[in-house]
């Protein structure tokens, strides 16, 4: 609801945390100049503002361990602004951080993107709200974005396109099913089963399962990751990875195979007729069957 007291403290921990990141950003520029006479953040020399910019851009998005802000902020919007948060809000630091690759501390980078993929899926284990476990999703795909973008900006940047689209098809599902918590989401089940089983098959891409579109992303970074000899790395983050599965398949088996005691004798309420949502049918066609052309995505980057 709008004017929530929830609502509001959401909207001013969203404001406190992206202007004091702001803040760090442009001090990160201010030293680099002090010491350099050179204004360009892609170009940094100073360790200082090496560091500062990092963090900058570490609590702009949302990664571990300035991600306190994140899953408060998506618990006290609606469905559509969380979506927006988790997707479209994320494009500015995204490309920030794209632009400015080469002045980032690696061990540092390397070391939050791991301690939020295990964040990421640890947090979201024991979560009944929905809006938090994609929250605690969220980090933990930064992870993985984070952990490979030194090496291979260009595969970041297809991981992060194969995740809004995901989630976007996800939340425009749970939006139209009015669904916010596990157990609300056991009863969506009798309104629109179709739509639920799309719902699972995109969650269970988002998990990265293989015939999937999410599976050719993390497959790509692990493979890039062994390339550059970071095996100890690859091999962390891929058992991180079970963790969140584990919740993405608790979503899953509530949203298709779990069905509440109904006795009830009543007209089951999928016979009526709804109107067909284009969007959300393209987007949970590309979650599910984009894995043969997402290699031609890359070469297009």
């Amino acid at each position: 609801k709008s004017h929530h007291p929830r609502a509001i403290e959401a909207a001013i921990k969203y404001f406190l945390t992206q202007a004091a990141a702001s803040t760090l950003l442009l001090f990160s520029s201010m030293i680099n100049a002090w010491h350099t006479g050179q204004w360009d953040i892609t170009q940094l020399n100073h360790p200082m503002s090496s560091l500062l910019l990092t963090t900058a851009i570490a609590m702009k998005l949302g990664l571990v361990p300035f991600h306190f802000w994140f899953p408060e902020v998506l618990q006290g919007s609606p469905l559509t602004t969380a979506m927006l948060l988790s997707t479209v809000m994320k494009f500015p630091p995204i490309t920030i951080l794209l632009l400015t690759s080469h002045s980032l501390n690696p061990t540092l980078l390397t070391t939050m993107a791991i301690a939020s993929a295990a964040l990421g899926g640890w947090m979201g284990l024991n979560q009944t709200q929905i809006r938090k476990v994609l929250a605690f999703s969220s980090i933990s795909h930064l992870g993985w974005m984070c952990i490979i973008l030194i090496y291979a900006p260009k595969l970041t940047l297809m991981t992060f396109y194969i995740y809004c689209i995901m989630t976007g098809a996800i939340f425009l599902t749970l939006n139209t099913t009015k669904s916010l918590k596990l157990s609300t989401m056991m009863t969506s089940w009798t309104k629109a089963p179709m739509l639920n089983t799309t719902l699972m098959m995109t969650l269970l891409s988002l998990a990265g399962l293989p015939p999937l579109t999410g599976f050719l992303p993390k497959w790509l970074i692990i493979q890039e990751l062994s390339k550059q000899e970071m095996t100890a790395p690859a091999t962390i983050i891929a058992i991180l990875s079970l963790l969140s599965l584990f919740f993405y398949l608790r979503l899953a088996y509530y949203s298709t195979i779990t069905l509440p005691p109904n006795p009830t004798n009543h007209m089951k309420q999928w016979y009526t007729n709804k109107p067909a949502n284009t969007l959300i049918a393209t987007l949970s066609s590309m979650s599910t069957l984009l894995l043969p052309l997402s290699p031609m995505t890359l070469a297009l980057i």
